[in-house]
């Protein structure tokens, strides 16, 4: 069996050197020549797996090791019998703790009491939901848009309008989608970017092209008092150095980028394709994830819970040094600027999650154990 691969893709030999010979590829060159005699076809999101690519092929099964689909031509699979699968949720703890990590630097430089501003999430799916429920847990007031669910669903829903008009803070989450009637691209266009809250925080950590980011540029070279954190950007990998220069967090697509979720990612595609062929899961992950560098902290009870927060977030991941990587990596000739960006991704150093982090709290202090709790950390008691 031949499979081809992204070669950012983690323990692809531990989980599928059993099934064949493995060839690894940057995810941009992958082609019709390179895939010529695979069976299989591992890629992460910068590879755009359709058609054009796949017909004539042998591929006979997909696998992206991410959440997204929208770089996968999944009616075509359909058509052609080819077996897929993505990893959902894989990387939404990463998303999550990236989102955290960026309200405290926003809160931090502007001088902002997190706990007083209205969180506006926009799509509550596997990476929104988890993420709603964090924000609820610590205490502080939410509004939640995705109207696919709203349909199918009723619940507590609020329209993308009443996001626009009542939140200080919009965290998009949504997939990418280009047609039918909830369509993605540019859900936030040029009226809606008017239409924002003076002093607005704007976070996207979905897919660039959700943004109108031309519209964005604009609007903020205009003087906007909108504070904006982007990781993704329309037309990566070329990012614009215009509208980065002008975002208070720019980052190259790492939300995710934990080293748990991409370690889910590869495991979730494995356990895919087994059941693809007829087999039973011989691997597991747990035997394969390695410690962390960071196993606890030690709170005493008292302590200030912003202090708390601040201090179990950013020691796990601080979004201050991916900014400023990005940031020198955007030189003024478009190739290089292409290729630090992939650089970035490709050598991008290990980072792991909130959630499997223990921390000890010393003492009694129920709020602290229930902020501690929230942000998904485990909480062993010491009295």
């Amino acid at each position: 069996m031949r499979i081809v691969a992204d070669e950012n893709i983690p323990l692809l030999d531990e989980f599928f050197a059993a099934f064949g010979e493995i060839h690894r590829l940057p995810g941009r060159a992958i082609d019709r020549a390179a895939i010529s005699g695979a069976d299989v076809l591992l890629v992460r999101s910068v590879t755009q797996v359709d058609r054009a690519l796949l017909q004539g092929s042998t591929v006979r099964f997909v696998g992206t090791c991410t959440i997204g689909t929208d770089h996968l031509d999944l009616d075509y699979f359909a058509e052609a019998g080819i077996g897929w699968s993505s990893a959902p949720g894989c990387n939404a703890r990463g998303v999550i703790d990236y989102v955290l990590g960026s309200l405290l630097v926003l809160g931090e430089r502007l001088g902002a009491d997190l706990r007083q501003r209205t969180y506006g999430v926009v799509g509550a799916g596997q990476v929104g939901e988890r993420l709603i429920t964090v924000l609820r847990a610590l205490g502080w007031r939410v509004l939640v848009c995705d109207p696919p669910r709203q349909r199918a669903e009723s619940g507590d829903y609020v329209s993308l309008e009443q996001i626009v008009e009542q939140c200080d803070v919009i965290s998009l989450h949504t997939p990418l989608t280009h047609d039918g009637e909830f369509a993605t691209r540019h859900l936030l266009d040029a009226d809606l970017l008017e239409r924002l809250r003076p002093g607005s925080w704007l976070i996207n950590a979905s897919r660039g092209a959700v943004l109108d980011t031309v519209a964005l540029r604009a609007h903020l070279q205009r003087g906007a008092d909108l504070h904006v954190v982007l990781d993704v950007w329309e037309g990566e990998p070329l990012v614009d150095p215009e509208l980065a220069a002008l975002c208070h967090i720019a980052t190259p697509h790492i939300a995710g980028y934990s080293l748990d979720g991409k370690l889910r990612g590869t495991a979730q595609i494995y356990q895919a394709f087994c059941r693809h062929q007829g087999l039973e899961p011989a691997i597991s992950l747990d035997s394969l994830t390695p410690a962390r560098w960071l196993q606890c902290l030690s709170i005493a009870a008292g302590s200030d819970p912003a202090w708390a927060l601040a201090t179990i977030c950013l020691a796990v991941y601080d979004p201050r040094r991916d900014d400023a990587d990005l940031r020198r990596s955007l030189v003024v000739d478009e190739g290089p600027r292409k290729a630090g960006f992939d650089l970035l991704r490709k050598r991008y150093p290990m980072r792991r999650e909130i959630e499997g982090l223990e921390v000890e709290l010393r003492g009694v202090d129920e709020p602290l154990r229930a902020l501690i709790s929230a942000l998904g950390a485990r909480v062993i008691s010491v009295e």
